[in-house]
């Protein structure tokens, strides 16, 4: 799944839902749900934020955007998460 086709940018900002699997073998989106929410599996354990450093680093690698412009802005304690991705 090529996570870019999913990521629109409008005034230089795009959303992306996220469904997080944790305890993974290996980092991967590997779904899309009905309500345009991507499922993500993640080797991480959900503790002490790990998670959520994850999923910023592998956004960036990805995506190829600094991890600066990758923000989680809610549900960051849920497995389910909105992230915010600001245009480079």
């Amino acid at each position: 799944m090529d996570l870019r086709e999913y990521v629109k940018f409008e005034n230089k900002k795009a959303y992306l839902k996220l469904k997080i699997t944790p305890k993974s073998p290996k980092n991967e989106f590997f779904w899309v749900l009905e309500n345009w929410t991507l499922k993500f599996r993640i080797k991480w354990v959900p503790e002490k934020w790990l998670v959520n450093k994850e999923i910023i680093k592998f956004l960036s690698k990805t995506l190829k955007i600094n991890k600066s412009n990758i923000e989680i802005t809610s549900w960051k304690i849920s497995q389910n998460k909105i992230i915010l991705i600001k245009e480079k």
